[in-house]
């Protein structure tokens, strides 16, 4: 087998420096089709096409291997806050490296994660005031599973075992995430490893069975988690949603005052509430918070993606002092909560991770949205000109665009015709990355996008869409 691999050789010395950058770009796309197996893509489709290959960045633009430019439109999947290279950022990330790189979190502890905790329960939900490590969002709500689920059996309420959970839900990949998942698409063919949860019908308003009036679709969804925990209160451990808005699930956006009222039934019910606000939190919804957005604190949260700026893998679980309190004993009686990784508390991770939180309030990060948060609902109302697009649902800086082959009926695309992939190919020839969730086509810029910036990215995701509704209508 011929091994593949990056050389310069003299033919390739004396030639035009473009020919030099198409050789070397060309060999890179041939190592990665090589060797490397993508997350979330169809290899077979990868294998035949042309390959984005990123190399620099800068601010909210990122350049491919052949000097292309292009904006940031998804954030770098949903985790970048300031933009790219951020001097901060950058200067926090140098100087913890000319301390120490990673020192376990087993048994010690360390400087910036000391310091970070103590951040982080200054802005988080009321009532937070433990902080546990990890390194993903799927570990973060997997971590919090298991809190609730111990927290249960140290207090005698053996029969709390269960968890329920949103329709749509996404809370990561790993099994117990998956468990308290519910995208058939991901999720189906790995049931026979997960372990039972109840189900809540998520707020769907476009698509609610008895009609789209948002007041409706929030209390019939409510009715029917009450009548949920009416009969199965004495085996549910905790309820675990997205605040506000459901990402992966295709963005779905839940009526005013369905998080409080959740709140209200758990407490009722004697059920721990976990927030997923690994998409939500850090500024994402126009608060540090989702749940700030109806004063809502719940009992456990998960948050990762920005909380380093999208520099670094981290991730957090608080809980209440409560929850804390049960796993205190003797070492005997073996009351520890026994999880934790190499990596945790990983000191260049919780370095950035404070200079970020900082940065928001160096920048006034928050109020400097407002605006252009505005200006983001206000353009996304235009979409609705475009006939394949069926519902327009924003939350924040957090947008999803649901593309539809019959607006009147709502009759969805078929997969085969990958109609946000398609979207988002027109985009990117017109120097904008976005990432569609299935027919769903996602807006998700950094924090830091200026106006001109932001202005281009609606522009071209708006022609991008125009142009394939066009192309809809040649082939029907």
């Amino acid at each position: 087998m011929k091994t593949l691999v990056l050389k310069k050789n003299s033919s390739q010395k004396r030639s035009a420096p473009g020919l030099q950058k198409s050789g070397r770009c060309a060999n890179l796309e041939a190592l990665d089709k090589a060797f490397i197996w993508h997350p979330f893509t169809q290899m077979r489709d990868w294998q035949e096409e042309e390959i984005l290959v990123i190399e620099k960045a800068k601010g909210v633009w990122l350049w491919d291997t052949r000097g292309r430019r292009y904006l940031d439109g998804v954030s770098s999947l949903w985790c970048n806050v300031h933009g790219h290279r951020v001097p901060e950022l950058d200067r926090a990330l140098r100087v913890q490296l000319g301390r120490v790189a990673h020192s376990t979190f087993l048994g010690l502890s360390n400087v910036p994660a000391i310091l970070l905790a103590e951040k982080l329960v200054a802005m988080a939900p009321a009532g937070l005031k433990r902080v546990f490590y990890s390194d993903s969002g799927s570990e973060a709500v997997e971590i919090a599973l298991k809190m609730a689920f111990q927290y249960w059996q140290h207090k005698g309420k053996k029969s709390k075992t269960k968890f329920a959970r949103l329709t749509n839900a996404y809370h990561g990949d790993t099994l117990g995430s998956v468990s308290v998942g519910g995208i058939e698409l991901f999720h189906q063919i790995y049931r026979p490893l997960l372990f039972e949860t109840h189900a809540v019908p998520a707020p769907y308003v476009y698509r609610w069975p008895t009609g789209s009036d948002p007041g409706r679709v929030r209390d019939e969804s409510l009715a029917a988690m009450e009548k949920l925990f009416q009969d199965k209160h004495e085996e549910i451990a905790a309820f675990v949603m997205e605040p506000v808005m459901q990402g992966a699930a295709g963005m779905i956006d839940q009526p005013r005052g369905y998080i409080s009222r959740a709140r209200e039934l758990t407490k009722k019910y004697n059920i721990l509430l976990i927030f997923d606000e690994v998409a939500t939190g850090f500024g994402r919804t126009g608060a540090m918070f989702a749940s700030e957005l109806e004063g809502v604190s719940p009992d456990l949260m998960a948050a990762a993606k920005g909380l380093t700026g999208g520099y670094l893998p981290l991730a957090v679980t608080l809980a209440t002092e409560e929850i804390y309190e049960a796993f205190l004993g003797k070492h005997e009686a073996f009351k520890a909560f026994f999880h934790g990784h190499t990596y945790t508390a990983n000191p260049l991770a919780c370095a950035v991770a404070l200079a970020s939180l900082e940065l928001f309030e160096k920048k006034r990060l928050l109020e400097a949205l407002k605006p252009r948060i505005e200006r983001l609902r206000k353009r996304l109302r235009e979409f609705l000109k475009i006939p394949i697009v069926g519902d327009v649902r924003q939350a924040g800086f957090m947008a999803g665009i649901e593309l539809v082959k019959d607006r009147t009926t709502k009759e969805p695309f078929d997969p085969a015709e990958k109609i946000g992939i398609r979207v988002i190919r027109r985009a990117r020839q017109m120097g904008v990355i976005l990432r569609p969730l299935g027919p769903v086509v996602v807006l998700m810029p950094p924090l830091a996008i200026g106006g001109p910036e932001l202005e281009k990215l609606l522009d071209v995701t708006y022609e991008a869409v125009a142009q394939e509704a066009a192309a809809c209508q040649e082939r029907d």
